[in-house]
């Protein structure tokens, strides 16, 4: 499985951005696809994750702003980042779970200025 990932860049506090990850290659039965983040200093951490089913799970310093969706048909998954602060800025890598493997993607870069 590869992911491509994309849709990083620099906003505003309080400004608005659109991740993708879409995944290729071996993408029968992906079970779990999500969004993982690492700002520097700092341990990877999860922010959103979405079953094959439609279940959703967030980290607490994301809910009510970032909301995770995805698309089967085209393998990929989104992630909407409304109302962004300056420590949502981070690496944010693209994640896929296709038991037992664990695949990333390369990495996109958001930076929220203040």
């Amino acid at each position: 499985v590869q992911l491509q990932a994309s849709g990083g860049g620099l906003v505003q506090a309080g400004g608005s951005l659109r991740l993708s990850c879409a995944a290729s290659g071996s993408i029968f039965s992906i079970d779990d696809m999500g969004w993982y983040r690492q700002a520097p200093g700092k341990e990877r951490e999860l922010v959103a994750v979405i079953t094959s089913g439609g279940r959703t799970n967030y980290a607490d310093s994301v809910k009510g702003r970032f909301t995770i969706s995805r698309d089967n048909a085209k393998s990929t998954v989104y992630m909407q980042m409304n109302k962004l602060k300056p420590e949502d800025t981070a690496v944010y890598y693209c994640n896929a779970v296709r038991s037992p493997m664990n695949y990333w993607g390369q990495g996109t870069q958001v930076t929220v200025s203040s």
